[in-house]
C-alpha cells in the first residue's frame, strides 16, 4: 500500500463510521442541539463536507470542489443556529454533498502526485495551521478532524436515545 492508498483508506473508513452514525437519523434528530448554539448533526455533516473540500482541494490542490453557497451554511467559530432560527439545507441535500465530495476526495487522493505531499500547506489566510505543516499533514488531518466530529455525532445519538454503535 502506498501513501495515497493509505491516506484514502483512512479517509474512507472514517467516513464509513460517520455514515453509520447518521444512518438512522430522521426528522428533528438532524437539528437536535444539546444546548443552544451547539452543533447539531446537520451542521456537523455539512461542516465535514466543507472541511474535506478545504483541506484537500483548497489547501493542497489549489482548487475548489464545493459550491461556496453550500459552504456558507457551515462556518466555524460561531454559535450554530437552531432550525427555528435558520433555513438549513435539507438532510438529503447535505448527505448528497457529503457523498459527492467524498467521492471526489478519494479520487483526488489516489491520483495525487506524491512529490507534493511534503510541500507546505497553510491554514486560513496563509498562516501556519496548528494541526499540520505539509500537504500530507492536511490530508491526514482530514481523517482526524472527521473522527473528532464523529464523536460528537455519537454523543448526539446517545442523547437522542439511539443505541450504542460499534
Amino acid at each position: 500500500m502506498n501513501i495515497p492508498e493509505l491516506l484514502c483508506d483512512q479517509v474512507r473508513r472514517t467516513r464509513e463510521w460517520t455514515d453509520l452514525l447518521v444512518a438512522d437519523l430522521s426528522g428533528d434528530d438532524w437539528t437536535y442541539q444539546p444546548a443552544p448554539g451547539m452543533a447539531h448533526a446537520l451542521w456537523l455533516c455539512g461542516h465535514l463536507a466543507s472541511a474535506q473540500n478545504l483541506l484537500l482541494f483548497v489547501r493542497c490542490l489549489d482548487t475548489n470542489a464545493l459550491d461556496p453557497e453550500f459552504m456558507a451554511h457551515f462556518p466555524i467559530g460561531s454559535p450554530i443556529k437552531s432550525a427555528t432560527e435558520y433555513n438549513w439545507p435539507t438532510p438529503d441535500a447535505v448527505l448528497a454533498k457529503m457523498k459527492d465530495v467524498q467521492a471526489k476526495v478519494e479520487e483526488a487522493i489516489l491520483g495525487i502526485d506524491v512529490s507534493i505531499l511534503g510541500e507546505p500547506a497553510y491554514g486560513k489566510d496563509g498562516a501556519k495551521h496548528p494541526h499540520y505543516d505539509t500537504k500530507a499533514g492536511a490530508i491526514s488531518h482530514m481523517n482526524r478532524h472527521e473522527a473528532f466530529h464523529a464523536g460528537q455525532l455519537a454523543s448526539i445519538r446517545r442523547l437522542l436515545g439511539k443505541p450504542f454503535l460499534r
